[in-house]
């Protein structure tokens, strides 16, 4: 049972990862998961020591908080730099299509998708919507970014204490 469990556990932490990326998956809530796995089944480090309820309970805030402000920073860097929804829709809809291309095309279309909303959507010029799409593309960078340090961070306690 505890290798069904270090498996699941590792799995979860992988998948959260990838999570990160893809917007189809709650990437810090599943390597979350693999740490509540090993919590509750005695995952133990190279000295023996389980998991304490600290480390579980402050990685479980900073899920919560990650998960928040991946919702809300793309739409503030948007709205600061003059764009409107169109642009995170946009932005959304090109790093969906650029998930079947490469990780680089995700960042590129996901670019292009916020400008082109602009510029036919809100029917912004082409400066006005250059500027929103990059505050739309800086926010998600940044949201990607909050998720991937969290998930990598609590990927390094799912490898430590299995």
């Amino acid at each position: 049972m505890d290798v069904i469990i270090s498996i699941l556990a590792v799995l979860a932490g992988v998948i959260g990862i990838i999570g990160s990326i893809l917007p189809a998956l709650p990437g810090p809530p599943l390597s979350w998961l693999g740490m509540l796995l090993l919590y509750f089944w005695g995952g133990t480090d190279g000295k023996g020591e389980e998991m304490s309820l600290t480390i579980l309970l402050v990685m479980l805030g900073v899920t919560v908080v990650v998960s928040i402000l991946d919702y809300v920073v793309p739409g503030y860097l948007t709205k600061v730099t003059g764009g409107s929804k169109y642009a995170e829709r946009g932005a959304i809809i090109g790093m969906i299509i650029g998930m079947f291309l490469s990780p680089l095309g995700m960042i590129l279309l996901s670019f292009f998708g916020a400008f082109l909303a602009e510029i036919i959507y809100a029917k912004k010029s082409s400066g006005a919507a250059l500027k929103s799409a990059l505050g739309s593309f800086l926010g998600f960078l940044l949201g990607t970014g909050m998720k991937l340090i969290a998930c990598g961070v609590m990927m390094y306690y799912i490898i430590v204490y299995l």
